[in-house]
């Protein structure tokens, strides 16, 4: 018993030993401001024991008291400290942009220990920037990334290309990611122009916005990031005194440029000298009677600017609230955002509106719940697509000897085509976009180094349609018609993970992802027309007599995955990651239906070796490298599959073969490759510089079938294409005291986009004025070249460009346009670009600009054989067609005047025009009061502030503006296009 006893009481004293030597210590890490601080790593000196701090800052550590502990977090200083109970540590945060945190797929990582290529704004880069949308507020500010509106409409679709082109037949678009939901981003337009479904976000809720631009940082998201990924991320609620924020703007539009046309005086005599030479005068002024109504067209007594009735002045309203806080329990953020903008073009409109509340709630010391719900309602009056005649900016088209408007105010039906302001006056458009996110998640953390998320998501777009076209309406032959249409998309995404971090032995830190993903997605449309309405108050589709047309279908596919991720990092310095992905696709193949995408990186920060650990003067220096495989799954829904359609006759029902089916159709696959380098001098200059090759193989395209097969074509995988380049950004400090502060950010992207191979043995692809060839740069422009004019006679000329028997081209001139071949005139996209951004700050006052430029591309003027032909017809024509040819020995680019001669009219590289621009693409000038003024009002600060977009542009292009693009179809093309608008505003931030 004695020994009995005597081991148990030995036992006993080194249980109360260990139990000693276990102490757990606990505390709390927070900012200088007392806000807790969720992710900071903590380490005990000397030991293999680390934690750390939970949404609320709190921690606790296997350490006794006296022992030191490492605290370290990106952007903030690392401190050691002596453990003790319930100890509060506060970090002091470092203004170091290696620090920052960026967001990656399904986690964060500090921009010291990148290896991928991310580029990134923040709210402060894009708050108060007076669009419509979000994506024209990040123009110029990212490397690599080109940002384009299709024209000066403020519904116009936006055109994305991140490193160049990844694909030809298939989408070309980034997937965006709002807070872990892929957005639905379906241009469900309806009348020939797209919309922009992220017309839906408000610039006033989002908190950044991270670009993933490389293979390493992309293929976390598989079949959808061969085109890059835009991970946009909302405002959160922090721990502390709640705040609330209100800022109000107004602001004035007008078009970046307005081009020249012929005044009446001079439309006459062009005209008159038009007819006289083809011996035509009396049927030309025949038709200036007709379009004069009755009026002295040869004294200019009417003089109509159509231009100037199609552009008017633009107004923008914009007024957000925010108000965030929380305590150690539950942080919260809710906001809300109005824009109301009328547009330069007339009759185009939009009103918004926006809410958010993004609440988190901790449930217990592990478990974390939260819920993310925004909300918008976007209505848009519409004007017709740039290819209809009732479009504003084909008015210019008209005679300016026809009155716009009767005397008795009605518009004027007699013009040469269709008056548009009969549209204005007797349809509208009305779209109606509705859309609604959420997200539900649930963060457990097993162990300190070891949590488990899971996330619900949804996204759903609903819009609505409504055309109405009254008696009076141009073409109306049915005393009115009434279009409608609706369709409701939905996209929810279940996402289970984990992620495990832990540092071991102060050396070795891994980061570890791990999960699978369920998408789903489900779109339902449905439209109905109306016709013989009794009079034009009714306007919907059950005022009309018959209902003579309707079409609904439904649609939706669905993604499986797995994806897995390891970042590991050596002493901070030699730095490795890999991730790869599984997608199941409904898309695809049945035989295809799954594919892998492997991505691998490495970096070394050189700067950490210790022949330069102490460098005062290169403070920092990388090396990384990645490649990795991604994927284009934007082919459509049912490509790979074998169709039939109905196809009812006689009111009997019946089925038509419509689409071979082929079982082995994927994705595009594309393969990238980067390589960079990091330097930062006196911590004062950083270089980031990068090459970039992007390699897409497994085109899609549709390939002829023979006849007897019952089909025209079938989808394939055939045909690669190459984007490369270089990208540089340069930020620098210039000055840095207490009072004044001046930062720079420069950045230039160079790419090349060129068709390796395509089916069909490499034959080449022609649609319009565009090619697709091997060797050259995608959808090139493939015209006739011009040549000018021949001065003795006034013809317009071309060059033969004939293959002779050597192989070189015959660049003998012609007359004759049929004995003219066409050649690879120009590139419809931008081979270099580059964004210069100042920020100046000293004492109260902020002053902020942005240039950005393009060069290399070209535009097509498809609207010039109407409009520059030196009155080949009754259209208006540009300015500069008062320089034609009139007598022998003239010297000019323009040919004779010939009423209907078809001298030098058709299409040719004498419409094609260089688009290199540089633009003030954005500026601020603020001021905030001194906070002793402010200190009995309640605010902790307010601020005055000027801001524009595209104040400036400097061109030699003699188009409306180099950015407006036609929306109805085509690549590179001009065709009626309205510029951009240029917006100056005025506005005030109240922060309580």
């Amino acid at each position: 018993m004695k020994i009995k006893l005597k081991h148990f009481l030995w036992l006993f004293l080194l249980f109360v030993q260990i139990a000693a030597a276990q102490e757990s210590i606990s505390g709390k890490v927070t900012d200088k401001k007392g806000l807790p601080i969720p992710g900071v790593n903590i380490i005990v000196k000397g030991k293999n024991v680390s934690a750390q701090t939970d949404f609320d800052g709190i921690f606790k550590i296997a350490a006794k008291k006296g022992e030191i502990l490492v605290v370290s977090y990106v952007s903030y200083d690392t401190v050691e400290v002596p453990a003790a109970n319930n100890i509060k540590i506060e970090l002091i945060e470092v203004q170091n942009e290696l620090e920052a945190v960026v967001v990656v797929g399904y986690g964060t990582q500090s921009k010291r220990n990148l290896t991928d290529n991310i580029a990134r704004v923040t709210a402060k880069d894009i708050q108060q920037i007076p669009v419509s949308n979000v994506q024209n507020a990040l123009v110029g500010k990212l490397a690599g990334v080109q940002i384009t509106q299709t024209n000066g409409k403020v519904d116009g679709g936006i055109n994305i290309r991140v490193r160049g082109a990844a694909s030809i037949s298939a989408g070309t678009q980034p997937l965006y990611v709002l807070d872990g939901i892929p957005l639905i981003n379906d241009d469900e337009s309806s009348n020939g122009a797209p919309t922009n479904p992220l017309l839906t976000l408000s610039t006033n809720e989002i908190e950044s916005i991270d670009v993933l631009k490389d293979a390493s940082s992309a293929a976390i998201y598989g079949a959808r990031g061969a085109n890059g990924v835009v991970l946009i991320t909302t405002k959160k609620g922090r721990e502390g005194k709640g705040t609330f924020t209100v800022n109000l703007s107004q602001g004035v539009s007008e078009a970046t440029h307005k081009r020249k046309w012929l005044n009446a005086k001079q439309y006459v005599e062009l005209l008159q000298e038009a007819g006289r030479n083809v011996n035509d005068l009396e049927s030309v002024e025949d038709e200036l009677e007709y379009l004069s109504q009755g009026t002295d067209w040869r004294n200019g007594a009417v003089d109509t600017d159509w231009q100037d009735i199609a552009l008017r002045t633009g107004y923008t309203t914009d007024a957000d609230f925010s108000a965030s806080g929380g305590d150690e329990k539950t942080k919260y953020f809710f906001s809300g955002a109005y824009n109301n903008t009328t547009g330069i073009v007339d009759s185009n409109t939009l009103e918004r509106f926006t809410a958010r509340t993004n609440v988190s709630h901790k449930v217990t010391d592990r478990l974390t719940l939260g819920m993310n719900l925004g909300f918008s309602r976007s209505l848009i009056h519409r004007v017709q697509d740039d290819n209809s005649f009732s479009s504003p900016l084909q008015s210019v088209a008209q005679a300016p000897i026809s009155p716009a408007r009767l005397e008795d105010g009605s518009a004027n039906p007699n013009t040469e085509y269709s008056n548009y302001l009969l549209a204005k006056d007797n349809t509208f458009w009305k779209t109606i976009m509705r859309r609604l996110t959420g997200k539900a998640f649930a963060e457990f953390r097993i162990l300190n180094s070891l949590k488990f998320n899971s996330d619900f998501s949804y996204d759903l777009l609903s819009q609505t349609e409504d055309y109405w076209q009254g008696k009076n309406a141009p073409f109306m032959a049915t005393d009115g018609a009434v279009f409608a249409s609706s369709v409701n998309t939905e996209n929810y995404v279940s996402s289970n993970y984990f992620t495990y971090d832990q540092t071991f032995a102060e050396k070795h830190t891994f980061n570890v992802v791990a999960g699978m993903e369920f998408n789903k997605y489900h779109r339902r449309y449905q439209d109905v027309n109306s016709i013989y309405f009794s009079s034009d108050d009714f306007q919907t589709v059950d005022g009309g007599a018959e209902v003579n047309e309707g079409h609904g279908n439904e649609t939706d596919y669905a993604f499986v995955s797995q994806f897995g991720r390891l970042n590991y990092s050596y002493m901070n310095k030699y730095l490795l990651k890999a991730s790869i992905r599984r997608d199941g696709s409904s898309r695809f193949g049945k035989n295809e239906r799954f594919g892998v995408f492997p991505a691998f990186s490495a970096g070394w920060v050189i700067s950490q070796e210790e022949f330069l650990k102490n460098s005062n003067v290169l403070t920092n220096l990388k090396v990384k490298g990645s490649w990795g495989k991604l994927g284009n799954a934007e082919i459509g829904n049912f490509a790979s599959r074998q169709l039939y359609r109905p196809n009812p006759y006689n009111l009997k029902s019946g089925l038509t073969f419509d689409q071979p089916g082929n079982d082995d159709l994927t994705w595009e696959k594309s393969a990238q490759t980067d390589f960079g380098i990091e330097v930062g001098f006196l911590n004062r200059f950083t270089l980031e510089a990068d090459y970039y090759q992007k390699d897409t193989d497994g085109l899609l395209f549709e390939v002829p079938l023979p006849i007897s097969s019952g089909a025209a074509s079938i989808n394939k995988n055939i045909g690669k294409i190459r984007s490369n380049g270089f990208e540089v950004t340069l930020n620098t400090k210039n000055i840095d005291t207490e009072n004044f502060k001046w930062n720079t950010s420069f950045n230039i992207t160079t790419n090349e986009s060129k068709v390796k191979s395509l089916p069909n043995d490499n034959r080449d692809i022609i649609v319009s004025y565009n090619i697709n060839r091997v060797g050259e740069n995608i959808s090139s422009f493939y015209l006739v070249e011009y040549a000018g004019v021949d001065p003795d006679n006034g013809d317009a000329l071309f060059y033969k460009n004939t293959k002779k028997a050597d192989g070189t081209l015959d660049r003998t001139k012609t007359r004759n346009y049929s004995e003219a071949q066409r050649i690879i005139a120009g590139n419809p996209f931008p081979t270099l670009m580059s964004g210069l951004t100042n920020t100046i700050l000293y004492k109260g006052f902020d002053f902020t600009f942005t240039f950005q430029g393009e060069w290399g591309a070209s535009i097509y003027n498809s609207a010039g054989i109407y409009q520059s032909t030196a009155a080949d017809y009754f259209d208006n024509q540009t300015a500069d067609q008062l320089n034609r040819w009139q007598k022998p020995g003239d010297i000019t680019d323009v040919p004779q005047a010939r009423f209907g001669g078809g001298n030098g009219t058709q299409d040719s590289s004498r419409y094609l025009d260089k688009a290199d621009f540089v633009r003030l693409r954005n500026l601020t000038l603020g001021y905030t009061l001194p906070k002793d003024v402010l200190k009995d009002l309640g605010m902790s600060s307010l601020r005055i502030y000027f801001t524009a977009v595209n104040l400036l542009t400097f061109t030699n292009y003699e188009g409306n503006d180099p950015e407006a693009r036609r929306d109805d179809t085509g690549i590179g093309e001009d065709f009626y296009s309205a510029p951009p608008a240029r917006t100056t505003a005025i506005g005030v931030n109240f922060n309580f």
